[in-house]
């Protein structure tokens, strides 16, 4: 990605055209810029993540994916600006760019590249280091904001094979151990109308099969039970490497991994909940976790509560 595939294009005000030619109403005094994103060979790269951020503050002014064309559009004010662009499999690309006022900058055919892969981490057992790793949860609160949330007490593991689709992992989260900075909320969330932690005190997830999408990016697929009911999920992962370092420079690896979960398919009817005047969250829950394993072996110290 390089700053000559930045192509100017005036256009009238009032209207702007970017990301292959979607035609917008532009706000007065701003400008527009837009792009057509594609992998190497030239297929059309929808889902790719855009962040625009202003130089002056570092404020970020523009974020979204790009369509199923691979396409992204955005009407910033004149001014001086940071774009980031990412995408599973691929390399990161950034540059900066400056927009006026009643311009339509095209960024034109963008090609991102394959992210270089990175060593395997050593075959053998991984446990979950817990001062280390995030479990978060994020659901839309029924016509208001997010509700954002997190699992404060986990355990788990990753077996690492020689040939690492045959690997597995297993989590076990206590889902008592929930927080969303509103104990009474919490309280709500435990109880019978959503986790019933009495009944359910565990949320499990086992793998079934792991399957490489190119780069460092991988779908570790396997069934997750919550509520009592167990579904198959797909991990959306990213691989971040494996460093020496920690409580005694133990060998350790990382990852960052999603989910989406449709709440109906543990049987947390939300349909019922509305019709009873329950509207805490709604019907889907984002998962997204950033994972710290260390290898163990004869050596490894035990990490501290």
């Amino acid at each position: 990605m390089v700053l000559s595939l930045l192509r100017r294009a005036r256009a009238k005000a009032g209207s702007a055209g970017g990301g292959g030619g979607l035609v917008l109403p532009v706000p007065r005094g701003a400008g527009t810029v837009g792009c057509e994103v594609v992998d190497p060979v030239g297929q059309k790269l929808g889902g790719a993540e855009i962040t625009v951020t202003a130089k002056a503050d570092g404020r970020v002014v523009a974020k979204g994916t790009t369509d199923l064309f691979g396409l992204f559009t955005a009407a910033l004010p004149a001014g001086e600006y940071g774009l980031l662009m990412t995408a599973e499999g691929m390399s990161p690309a950034s540059w900066t760019f400056y927009i006026e006022a009643g311009e339509a900058l095209s960024m034109g055919r963008v090609e991102m590249e394959v992210a270089q892969q990175l060593e395997p981490p050593s075959p053998g057992m991984w446990t979950i280091d817990p001062p280390h790793t995030a479990i978060r949860f994020i659901a839309k609160h029924v016509g208001m904001a997010n509700v954002h949330g997190r699992f404060q007490k986990f355990e788990g593991g990753v077996r690492v094979a020689e040939n690492p689709e045959d690997s597995e992992v297993r989590v076990r989260i206590e889902a008592a151990s929930l927080t969303t900075g509103n104990k009474t909320r919490d309280a709500h969330l435990c109880s019978a109308d959503f986790l019933d932690v009495e009944n359910y005190p565990y949320i499990d997830f086992v793998s079934e099969r792991f399957v490489y999408r190119g780069g460092n990016a991988w779908s570790v697929q396997g069934a997750l039970t919550l509520h009592g009911v167990s579904r198959s999920v797909a991990l959306e992962t990213s691989y971040l490497g494996a460093v020496n370092g920690g409580y005694g420079e133990e060998l350790r690896c990382a990852a960052r991994a999603r989910a989406e979960l449709h709440r109906e398919d543990y049987t947390l009817n939300w349909r019922n909940m509305l019709a009873r005047g329950i509207a805490i969250v709604g019907p889907t829950v984002r998962l997204e976790m950033d994972v710290q394993t260390m290898f163990q072996g004869p050596d490894t110290p035990t990490p501290p509560e």
